[in-house]
């Protein structure tokens, strides 16, 4: 009995149905991830913008940006949305640029930020800066970011002054990878 039942299931398999396999099909395979990543933050104290009891009134600095350099995100990056959080609590308003550079230090573009001062109530700044089509290729040639923070008139700081100035930012990266 066991060799009959052997016997069908085995002309059962050999009879069964079955289609061509296409392994051609994994020529046609289109990913589109999308990675979000912490870009830059900062967190200055009021204090820090006196230094030997004279106000600083502007500050910057600078740092390599060579991200999109590489062959892989010049060939699949299709956006790329900046996201900028300010907070202030200092009783002065500020003035943010952010510029990208190329690597001749030639700014390729800006991105302007105006923070009211501190008036007792939260205050946050946002706003998300879209890179894509024309926009995209000029992120594609930053090599650096630079950042100046300028304060602008307002009560005297001094070394006992309370208050900061933060910020986060985040990048969200949209790629399509064939």
């Amino acid at each position: 009995m066991n060799k009959f039942l052997g016997i069908i299931a085995l002309a059962f398999f050999t009879f069964s149905c079955s289609s061509e396999l296409d392994f051609n099909q994994i020529n046609n395979i289109e990913t589109k991830p999308v990675i979000v990543a912490n870009l830059a933050s900062f967190d200055i104290q009021a204090n820090q913008f006196v230094k030997g009891g004279i106000e600083q009134i502007q500050t910057g600095d600078l740092i390599n940006f060579e991200v999109f350099n590489d062959s892989f995100f010049k060939t699949n990056l299709k956006r790329v949305d900046f996201y900028f959080e300010f907070n202030n609590t200092i009783n002065r308003a500020y003035t943010i640029n952010l510029y990208f550079l190329d690597d001749k230090n030639s700014i390729v573009y800006s991105i302007p930020f105006d923070v009211p001062a501190y008036s007792g109530v939260q205050n946050v700044v946002t706003k998300t800066e879209v890179f894509q089509g024309a926009n995209l290729d000029l992120l594609k040639k930053t090599a650096k970011i630079a950042f100046t923070v300028t304060m602008h008139p307002g009560p005297l700081l001094n070394e006992n002054s309370l208050g900061n100035l933060k910020l986060r930012s985040s990048a969200t990266i949209y790629l399509n990878a064939e």
